[in-house]
């Protein structure tokens, strides 16, 4: 029987990368992200087994209904992934960040992954298990969860929130069976990442990677796969990094 999985941020170029790879992997996917079904039917409109769904993580009503959207059409949700998030529309000093924009961040980037994580868990158990695996959850987070950028700090302690989410989780679902794992991606080529294209293309050529070049969204899609295949079901509450050997953390 094809498992289902749920990609959030599934029009972004991460969460675009691990629809395709997904479907590769002959998963059935619900595919979740905020921009217009009319918009997004250029994306996937020519790709088989995916169902798009506008809505927001942000919003519980949202949250329950993709849910029920992905077990209406498929039976059941077999994995999470965890993509959706945003960055600050400004950059600002941590001295001058705004409380507005913390929330907004935090909204997203963690109470919703938080709370949609704890929903399509609950699915999960509810289902009968086709193996020793019932569920694996992702969530991708990033270099930026233990890297201090002082002009994004909402963004870095979203996302060291969202290392805790996966510990959480990892810790209380392991003896179900549902394994819970993380990806830190380092500089991956973007849309949220072209507004910084120089600095980052003057960073690499310095060294500042042991694999000198961008990460792009395939290296992140081949880490979930790789997650998602069942092969690695002694492994759980694990950050992986994909980041070109940045947290190696060279002198």
């Amino acid at each position: 029987m094809p498992k289902c999985a749920l990609i959030t941020g599934a029009a972004g170029g991460i969460g675009y990368a691990c629809v395709k790879q997904l479907l590769k992997d002959g998963f059935l996917i619900v595919a979740m992200d905020v921009i217009q079904k009319s918009l997004a039917s250029e994306m996937f409109g020519t790709l088989k087994n995916v169902i798009y769904f506008e809505g927001s993580i942000a919003s519980a009503e949202d949250r329950k209904k993709v849910v029920d959207v992905a077990v209406e059409n498929y039976g059941r949700i077999d994995a999470l992934i965890n993509v959706a998030g945003i960055a600050p529309t400004v950059r600002a000093d941590i001295l001058e960040m705004t409380e507005e924009s913390y929330d907004k961040v935090m909204e997203i980037n963690t109470k919703g992954t938080l709370f949609l994580t704890q929903l399509v868990a609950k699915q999960m158990l509810s289902q009968p298990a086709d193996d020793k695996i019932r569920g694996t959850i992702v969530n991708i987070s990033s270099i930026s969860a233990y890297t201090s950028s002082i002009n994004r700090g909402e963004y870095c302690i979203s996302k060291a929130g969202v290392s805790m989410i996966t510990k959480l989780f990892a810790d209380r679902l392991a003896n179900e069976g549902i394994l819970v794992n993380e990806i830190r991606p380092g500089i991956i080529k973007t849309g949220m990442t072209s507004t910084v294209k120089e600095k980052y293309d003057k960073l690499i050529d310095e060294g500042l990677l042991p694999i000198k070049r961008w990460g792009l969204p395939e290296d992140i899609a081949n880490a979930v796969s790789v997650l998602c295949s069942g092969k690695l079901s002694y492994t759980t509450g694990q950050s992986i990094d994909v980041d070109g050997g940045f947290h190696i953390r060279r002198l």
